[in-house]
């Protein structure tokens, strides 16, 4: 079985760099930092600035489209693809409304594909912002790539194949999602993210231009996630928890609302839900079930199901 790594006092940056250096140490240090925290973070990426920085320059073109202009891409099933817009999305069990509007990019399919009866095609606001396309899929493909890469590493430092997971994720119905959280002009009963966990197998996330990320620990503190620059943060999913029978746990995370001298500025995010394939079934791995940690779940589902289950419960489907 795994051993539990020791504890820390906060979430230490990984250069990303030893992922080709000491593959051995990457895995070492991500895979404690998930167990302690359900969150990693990876110094120093090596993802093109230039690169992810067009892509945020359109997704604020996009934002400050005319209401009008942006509800032109909402499609009428919520939550897959195009634009969702504010005062939708709700954290599962909360009342109150997230203070958020967002963009979804999904993965494209070949022509007739077995997954494209429930996986639609991507919608481009390419009348508005022509480069929106080239730029926001370029940013899809690089996030893509990296959650490859984390996934090696948790793959190995879950006694797997260090190859394990690249055929359930190649297919997989992984989300991009553009966020926008308008300023936040007084006090009220909405944040801009309720506290929630996130559905899917790994998220990958670029340090926001404002802060408001926590994360929830142990003793119920909510600890601050101010990542340098350059970093990605990292974070485990409920269907990978389930997965692994919560050897690594998918952990509470909210984005609160800024303090009252950086009200008035907007707040940008990048996070990547990355999925496994519609059809795979999420069925505890062996190797994480003994006599001190018994089976949570013996039934097994498949990933699309599980997924479903879940937009319905935010409101995103």
């Amino acid at each position: 079985m795994i051993q539990a790594p020791s504890l820390q006092d906060s979430i230490e940056p990984i250069p990303f760099d030893l992922y080709a250096k000491d593959f051995p140490a990457f895995t070492q240090q991500l895979g404690d930092s998930f167990a302690r925290w359900g969150f990693a973070v990876i110094s120093d990426h090596g993802m093109a600035q230039t690169g992810i920085e067009s892509a945020i320059d359109q997704t604020r073109a996009f934002f400050a489209l005319p209401e009008a202009e942006k509800l032109k891409y909402k499609l009428p099933v919520q939550g897959q693809r195009g634009y969702t817009p504010f005062g939708v999305e709700t954290a599962k069990g909360h009342t109150h409304f997230d203070l958020k509007e967002f963009w979804h990019v999904g993965r494209d399919l070949p022509p007739g594909h077995r997954f494209r009866n429930h996986m639609p095609d991507n919608i481009w606001p390419m009348a508005e912002l022509p480069g929106f396309q080239a730029r926001v899929g370029w940013l899809y493909d690089a996030l893509d790539e990296m959650g490859l890469k984390v996934l090696e590493a948790i793959a190995s430092y879950l006694k797997l194949d260090r190859h394990f997971f690249g055929p359930t994720v190649d297919f997989g119905n992984s989300i991009l999602r553009l966020l926008h959280y308008p300023p936040v002009p007084r006090d009220g009963p909405h944040i801009r993210a309720g506290a929630h966990e996130d559905i899917n197998v790994i998220t990958l996330l670029l340090g926001a231009d404002e802060a408001g990320l926590q994360v929830k620990d142990h003793d119920g503190r909510w600890i601050d996630i101010n990542p340098p620059p350059g970093s990605l943060v990292c974070n485990i999913g409920d269907m990978l928890q389930r997965l692994c029978n919560h050897r690594l746990p998918s952990t509470t995370h909210q984005v609160v609302n800024p303090a009252p001298e950086r009200r008035g500025f907007p707040r940008y995010s990048t996070p990547f839900f990355l999925h496994f394939n519609s059809d795979y079934r999420i069925e505890t791995l062996a190797n994480c079930v003994d006599a001190a940690h018994p089976d949570r779940y013996p039934t097994p589902i498949t990933a699309d199901d599980y997924l479903q289950e879940r937009l319905r419960e935010i409101k995103l489907a």
